[in-house]
């Protein structure tokens, strides 16, 4: 008998990285999958795109544990296409009862830097776009009777990171939801927290090289980057075991806790 056993989840910015380790963790511990990623170029970010191919594999990769999945490639600015997804899924699948608000993007720049573009984005992807999630959700888990929400902000949600202002604003933002949600949808049943990540080795850890030269101006923020265990970069499925932990009943009566997974970043 798997943890999630039974259960349905929906995950955001499943097509690859953490949210395609968070789709198959959940999968193999029992769960069935609702997905979702923007799964095309994103302007302003530098880093590879996901592709409609990623999106296809993680499919491929559910399928392959025997479980069922309903993936679209979806905006998670777009809240009525959101909405139309996760309907979908509840009425291919009976039931919704976790929620992964993962997908994110990310740029580097000193804060001078910052165009209005490029702050615009990041806040609609990474806090609005978790707002969209649980919009399009919550319901849902209240009619299944309760459920788990697991959203992701980061280390950066935490603490200052440099060069970093808008996802920094955005991944402080998540925490507010976090609160805000897991106070409004506690007499539901449905627990709400966060996981915090340091890095993580996902293509989004490939604009890694924007850091030294700010870093050789600014020699006195770079311990703010530095992990207290012995570790660059953690793997996806460690925060994929995160999130199984907080999505199944060994977390029953944990709620608006932010949970960290960053090796220590956050101690600094």
């Amino acid at each position: 008998m798997g943890r999630v056993e039974g259960k349905v989840a929906f995950v955001t910015g499943a097509g690859r990285g953490q949210g395609r380790s968070h789709a198959l963790r959940l999968a193999q511990e029992g769960a069935d999958i609702i997905a979702i990623d923007i799964a095309d170029d994103i302007p302003l970010i530098e880093y590879a795109q996901p592709t409609q191919a990623d999106l296809d594999e993680t499919i491929a990769q559910v399928e392959a544990l025997d479980r069922r999945i309903l993936a679209r490639k979806v905006d998670v600015r777009d809240l009525a296409a959101m909405k139309q997804v996760v309907d979908d899924g509840v009425a291919e699948f009976g039931h919704l009862d976790i929620v992964v608000g993962n997908a994110g993007i990310c740029t580097i720049q000193s804060w001078d830097e910052v165009t209005p573009e490029v702050w615009d984005l990041t806040i609609g992807t990474n806090l609005t776009g978790v707002f969209h999630t649980v919009q399009a959700s919550a319901q849902h888990l209240i009619d299944a009777g309760g459920g788990s929400i697991i959203l992701t902000s980061s280390a950066a949600g935490i603490k200052g990171l440099p060069f970093l202002v808008p996802y920094v604003a955005a991944k402080h933002g998540v925490v507010g939801l976090m609160r805000a949600f897991a106070t409004e949808l506690a007499e539901y049943s449905i627990r709400v927290n966060t996981i915090h990540p340091t890095g993580v080795e996902t293509p989004m850890g490939g604009m890694a090289g924007a850091y030294p030269p700010l870093l050789e101006k600014h020699p006195k923020l770079g311990g703010m980057l530095t992990n207290l265990l012995p570790i660059e970069v953690t793997q996806p499925v460690d925060q994929s075991n995160a999130v199984l932990f907080l999505a199944s009943d060994e977390a029953r009566y944990i709620t608006s806790t932010e949970l960290t997974v960053d090796a220590g970043n956050t101690q600094f």
